[in-house]
């Protein structure tokens, strides 16, 4: 058999051969020819892959950081780019930059407010009190090197964890920025965009970090026994609300653009696909650590999900006789949702049996409450997050398992386990975040139509994209 050649005529194995040599030669031989050209072995630097004493305190766990800050980034990809891609799917073509830029613009302006003042107003130490009940923090900036450099302490107990505080301002930060995200999908194709440019980082200010004091940081809800593990009544009960209150305020599409269908529905596959995969970080990271809790978060998370999207395509095929993927990316949110209050509380069934009411109960008010309603909430806001959230909170102060509880909040229990009271707090709860988010929302609105129109002019609305921002999202010629 000929030996093949190569372009010079000499055999392959032959050079193989040559190569190898200079190789070892390169290896092994490089030490010697340093010791005898310097006199001495050659030895790396000593300080190589060692930190400064004052980057890694005591009480720094350089694992849990890791992981927070891991968790974080995977929940700002949600907003950036999965939570567009997935609206913009949704969106009518000529909407699509608009609403791109709506989540967009949201997340820049809430990163503002949140590092200025909104950060220790909904997280710092009480600045208001009633009685031993804390209502709100102190609105100060965290730009400060000091601050960014100290170990967290969270809300009015002053709890104290093993991250710095400027991985927990950036963690709680992502939370903030998609929530304004989500209700954008109620008034897309009408708001007017100077109008959201207002609305956005005044309620991130007036309606999110007020309930992230009672519902995350320890403050009077929470103190009561009201529990949200990762946001489905901080977030998703709040997105859902604003929705409603919003869809009011702003008024409604133009007739011709209500019920139209998804102008992509591979860009909503892709999207929703982000933020399932993003949701592990969402639930993964609030136990404030790389916690057993945190692996329990996530897998509750997974299952929920996927329990939710079979209950959603069953719900399809006996009342609708066909599964769609519409459907089902809607039913992985609506299980996302409603998993999130009760993800690290309670254990595998109770996942399970969050996930098929996530892919019922939203079912029943996407199909059928929602046309009841009368209201143009345009991508469904209200029943896939309103609803979800309320979901699942309620179902968190009747599943909350102490066996699982034990890795996060010793002695928190649901109805399920003997403490029926749970149930009654959770409910509360909710009640409060509706009222509260509804009437500043709507006021609010209101005050910012005295400035401004909410909502764009009938001629701008037919043009879209190109009137509101002189540029488009697809350009369909060459």
């Amino acid at each position: 058999m000929e030996t093949p050649q190569d372009g010079l005529g000499h055999s392959r194995s032959s050079t193989r051969i040559v190569v190898l040599v200079l190789v070892a030669v390169a290896l092994f031989g490089l030490p010697t020819l340093i010791h005898t050209v310097f006199g001495a072995t050659y030895q790396p630097p000593s300080n190589l892959n060692t930190y400064p004493a004052p980057a890694v305190p005591s009480w720094l766990d350089t694992g849990s950081n890791a992981w927070m800050l891991t968790a974080a980034t995977l929940v700002g990809l949600m907003s950036l780019p999965g939570l567009a891609i997935f609206y913009g799917g949704l969106a009518k073509k000529r909407f699509i930059l608009n609403t791109l830029f709506m989540i967009f613009y949201a997340y820049a302006a809430v990163l503002i407010v949140w590092l200025l003042f909104g950060y220790n107003l909904g997280f710092g130490p009480a600045g208001l009190k009633i009685g031993n009940y804390g209502i709100l923090g102190v609105p100060t900036p965290t730009l400060d090197a000091g601050f960014m450099a100290s170990q967290a302490t969270i809300g009015p107990s002053g709890f104290a964890i093993n991250i710095p505080m400027s991985t927990i301002v950036f963690f709680q930060f992502v939370f903030a920025a998609i929530t304004p995200g989500l209700f954008a999908g109620a008034i897309i194709e009408r708001m007017s965009f100077k109008a959201w440019m207002i609305f956005v980082p005044v309620w991130s200010a007036l309606v999110y970090s007020p309930l992230s004091y009672w519902l995350f940081a320890g403050g009077w809800l929470n103190q009561m026994g009201a529990v949200d593990f990762s946001g489905g009544y901080v977030i998703h009960l709040s997105a859902g609300i604003t929705a409603l209150a919003a869809a009011i305020a702003v008024g409604p599409r133009l007739s011709s653009d209500r019920r139209s269908k998804p102008n992509n529905v591979t860009l909503v596959f892709i999207g929703a696909g982000i933020l399932w995969l993003g949701w592990n970080g969402f639930n993964g990271g609030d136990p404030y650590g790389a916690t057993i809790d945190a692996a329990i978060a996530v897998l509750n998370t997974e299952l929920a999900a996927a329990a939710s999207v079979i209950a959603w395509i069953l719900m399809d095929m006996k009342f609708k006789h066909k599964p769609t993927l519409i459907g089902a990316t809607t039913a992985a949110v609506t299980g996302l949702v409603a998993i999130t209050p009760a993800a690290g509380y309670v254990n595998g069934w109770g996942a399970f049996i969050i996930g098929i009411a996530a892919g019922t109960i939203p079912w029943i008010a996407t199909n059928k409450l929602a046309p009841k309603l009368k209201l143009d909430d345009a991508l469904g806001v209200f029943p896939a997050h309103g609803v979800a959230g309320l979901t699942g909170g309620l179902l968190t102060g009747i599943l909350a398992d102490p066996a699982v509880t034990v890795f996060v909040a010793p002695g928190l229990k649901g109805a399920l386990y003997g403490n029926l009271s749970e149930l009654g707090v959770q409910a509360f709860a909710a009640g409060v975040v509706i009222v509260y988010v509804f009437a500043v929302t709507f006021i609010l609105l209101k005050l910012i139509g005295l400035l401004t129109p909410l909502r764009e002019k009938d001629s701008t609305l037919k043009v879209g994209d190109m009137a509101i921002h002189g540029e488009i999202g697809i350009d369909m010629q060459d």
